[in-house]
């Protein structure tokens, strides 16, 4: 004998996909309006020059992301052992790029 066990997908309904999308179109536009200001730099010691354009940029562009992947890639609402991949793709992603940023840091600028 073998027993299947279905379990009931959850259905969202479509005023969260509208805003979600209004979310999405608002995020976008915040992107386009940061684009045209120029939000200064910080400079943490002589050499070192951080700019807050692009991590404003990513911000932004993070959180939306977050928006797609949790509701319409419905990873919301599903199970544990799904959540669990999605995390640690993000885990190896941020781990790469945390390796080439420390590479790309650690270089001798301009003393050869």
């Amino acid at each position: 004998m073998s027993e299947t066990s279905e379990h009931g997908h959850h259905i969202v309904g479509p005023t969260v996909y509208v805003v979600i999308l209004l979310a999405l179109l608002l995020g976008t536009g915040l992107t386009v309006g940061a684009s045209f200001v120029d939000l200064g730099a910080w400079r943490p010691t002589a050499s070192l020059v951080i700019y807050w354009n692009p991590i404003v940029a990513l911000a932004i562009a993070c959180s939306k992301a977050i928006l797609v992947v949790l509701y319409f890639m419905h990873v919301k609402y599903s199970t544990r052992l799904t959540m669990l991949t999605v995390g640690a793709g993000i885990f190896m992603f941020l781990t790469l790029v945390g390796m080439t940023l420390a590479d790309y840091i650690s270089r001798a600028w301009g003393q050869w």
